[in-house]
C-alpha cells in the first residue's frame, strides 16, 4: 500500500514540474497548444496531456484567442495580405479552420485591412515601379486581385 501512494506521490510531483515549466513558456509569450506540445515533446505524454488540459481549463492556452490576437498584431505592425496572416498563423500549429473562422467572422474588417495594406506597399513601391510590376509583387504576397484593384483605384 504505501508502494504504491509513494508512487502518485512522485507522479504528482513530476506534474508540478511539468506544469512550472509550461507555466513558464506559456508566461513569457503567448503560444499556441501545438508550440507546447512541441516543445516538450521529450515529456511524459500522459504528464503533458494533464498539464495542456490544465492550462487549457485556466485560459492560458487558447488557440481562438491567440488568432484573435495575433491578427491584430499583425495588422496593427505590418503590411501583409489575409493569406501571409493565415499563412504566418498556420506555422504556429493552430489549426486552419480556427483561422478560417476569424477571417470570415471579421471578413469587412480583414478586407479593409488587406486593402490598405495594398495602398501603403502600393505608395511605397509607385517611385521606382510600373503599375503591371506592383501588382504582380502583390499577386505573389497573396493579395486578392478584387483588393489590389480597389486599392489602385482608389490611388488614382
Amino acid at each position: 500500500m504505501e508502494y504504491a501512494s509513494k508512487e502518485k506521490l512522485e507522479e504528482a510531483e513530476k506534474l508540478d514540474k511539468l506544469k512550472s515549466k509550461v507555466l513558464k513558456y506559456i508566461m513569457y509569450k503567448k503560444r499556441t497548444e501545438a508550440e507546447v506540445r512541441q516543445k516538450f515533446s521529450n515529456e511524459d505524454e500522459n504528464l503533458l496531456e494533464d498539464s495542456i488540459e490544465y492550462f487549457k481549463q485556466q485560459g492560458y492556452i487558447n488557440d481562438e484567442e491567440y488568432v484573435k490576437r495575433a491578427v491584430n498584431e499583425f495588422m496593427a505592425l505590418r503590411n501583409l495580405s489575409i493569406k501571409e496572416i493565415e499563412y504566418k498563423i498556420c506555422q504556429k500549429g493552430v489549426e486552419k479552420n480556427l483561422i478560417d473562422d476569424y477571417i470570415c467572422k471579421n471578413k469587412d474588417v480583414m478586407l479593409e485591412y488587406e486593402i490598405s495594406s495594398a495602398k501603403a506597399i502600393i505608395l511605397k513601391k509607385q517611385r521606382d515601379s510600373e503599375e503591371k510590376e506592383i501588382k504582380d509583387y502583390l499577386y505573389k504576397k497573396g493579395y486578392m486581385s478584387e483588393s489590389v484593384n480597389i486599392a489602385f483605384d482608389d490611388m488614382n
